[in-house]
C-alpha cells in the first residue's frame, strides 16, 4: 500500500474573506471550487469550519485557530515585488518584521485571517545569485550559505 500526500488543508471561518486573502496578497488561484472545500494553486486546500467540524465530529469551539503551531511555506521568485504587494495589504498582520536568516534567505511570516501562518521567502537560487553580484566567489556563496559547493553551484546556474 503506497499513500500519496493530497497537501494541506485549513480550515477556514469565512471562505470568501479567506478567498480574497489567497488570492491579493499571495496570488494564488483556484484550481478547484466545490463549495465547502477549494483547493488552491501550489496545493494548499481550504475548508468550511462548518464542514471541518462535521468531519472530525467535533464542535466549533473545539477548533483553536492561530495555534502558531504551523506554517504553509511559499517561495517568492521576486521578493522584493512580494514585499511591495505586502505594502499594498495592510491587514495582512506580521507574525514578526521580515526576517533575513543565518543563511542569508529572507522571509517574512504573516497570519491569514484565520490565524494560520503563512511563510514567503526568497528562492535560494536568488540568495545565491544576490551574494555573487555583490562579490563572493562560489566558495564563498557555499560559505555564506552554508551549503555544499556542489549545491552553491546548481543555485548560481
Amino acid at each position: 500500500m503506497g499513500l500519496k500526500a493530497g497537501g494541506p488543508l485549513f480550515a477556514v471561518r469565512d471562505m470568501e474573506r479567506s478567498l480574497a486573502f489567497y488570492r491579493d496578497v499571495l496570488g494564488l488561484e483556484v484550481v478547484n471550487d466545490f463549495g465547502a472545500n477549494v483547493v488552491l494553486t501550489g496545493g494548499l486546500s481550504l475548508q468550511t469550519l462548518e464542514t471541518w467540524v462535521e468531519f472530525l465530529d467535533k464542535l466549533p469551539d473545539d477548533i483553536r485557530f492561530g495555534g502558531n503551531d504551523a506554517e504553509m511555506y511559499y517561495v517568492a521568485e521576486d521578493f522584493d515585488a512580494f514585499l511591495d504587494i505586502l505594502k499594498d495589504h495592510p491587514e495582512a498582520k506580521l507574525v514578526r518584521p521580515l526576517v533575513e536568516h543565518r543563511w542569508g534567505q529572507r522571509a517574512v511570516r504573516l497570519y491569514d485571517p484565520d490565524g494560520h501562518i503563512i511563510e514567503v521567502g526568497e528562492s535560494l537560487n536568488k540568495v545565491a545569485k544576490r551574494f555573487r553580484d555583490g562579490g563572493l566567489n562560489e566558495e564563498g556563496v557555499a560559505r555564506r550559505m552554508d551549503i555544499s559547493l556542489e549545491y552553491a553551484r546548481e543555485l548560481l546556474k
